[in-house]
């Protein structure tokens, strides 16, 4: 298999504050209109939602990820999710202790490690004015960072989303999170994702995630470095049999 480094990232220096800014104009940074609370879906085996990715900045790298439901049952619920494209190939898996509970699964990027408590993706019935703050402890991953990490989340309003999976009436949500990757010669990463999630689909339908850090020391100290800039939208969803 082609691998692919979940820390590849060309770097670019400036527009501080902007992931800031760039939800100045409203509590989320994006628009919505009042609606109905949003209940847990019933998941299935057999469940399958397929994404197309695209992350990077002047040249993204792009690829399609399938997730789908494996096993789901009292003791919790399995995704496969497989991802293929032209520079990357891979497998890898969640586990849910039930749906939006994660146990396991990626943070930032696609590295899976577990969640102690289990990260709330999300906080069922999904309320728009809802928030909640969480921190949690994971494994150290592969690069050896501490493994701790804050999320906060701000549910807002729906709005009509359109994928290549259809249009959607969906409920958006903003996710500030701060990852555990601070360096002796960085910062940790400032993440701030956007995402809309469809309740006849179960699962989200785009989302949007960027991410800076800051330089330490030196004259260039206060510069922020963009470090994600992914755009990810749903081309497919089936629900399985049961």
């Amino acid at each position: 298999m082609a691998t692919f480094d979940p820390r590849r990232r060309e770097l670019l220096a400036g527009l501080a504050g902007a992931l800031v800014t760039g939800c100045a104009s409203s509590p989320l940074g994006m628009s919505g209109t009042a609606g109905p609370p949003i209940p847990a879906p019933q998941v299935r085996v057999g469940d399958r939602w397929s994404y197309h990715f695209e992350d990077g900045f002047r040249t993204p790298v792009v690829w399609d990820e399938t997730h789908q439901v494996v096993s789901a049952g009292p003791s919790g619920i399995r995704v496969r999710v497989i991802g293929k494209g032209p520079t990357t190939d891979f497998e890898r898996f969640e586990e849910w202790s039930a749906p939006g509970i994660i146990t396991s699964g990626p943070v930032m990027d696609r590295e899976t490690r577990p969640f102690v408590p289990p990260m709330e993706r999300y906080k069922y019935p999904l309320t728009g004015g809802e928030r909640w703050n969480q921190m949690f402890e994971t494994a150290p991953g592969k690069f050896g960072y501490n493994g701790r990490l804050t999320r906060s989340v701000h549910v807002g309003g729906y709005e009509s989303v359109t994928t290549p999976a259809g249009t959607f009436n969906a409920l958006g949500m903003r996710v500030f999170m701060t990852v555990d990757d601070e360096e002796f010669w960085r910062t940790a990463d400032q993440c701030n994702y956007a995402i809309w999630y469809a309740p006849e689909v179960g699962a989200m339908v785009r989302q949007e995630k960027e991410a800076q850090y800051r330089e330490k020391g030196g004259m260039d100290s206060t510069a922020t470095i963009r470090s994600q800039h992914t755009s990810i939208v749903l081309t497919s969803f089936s629900r399985g049999a049961g």
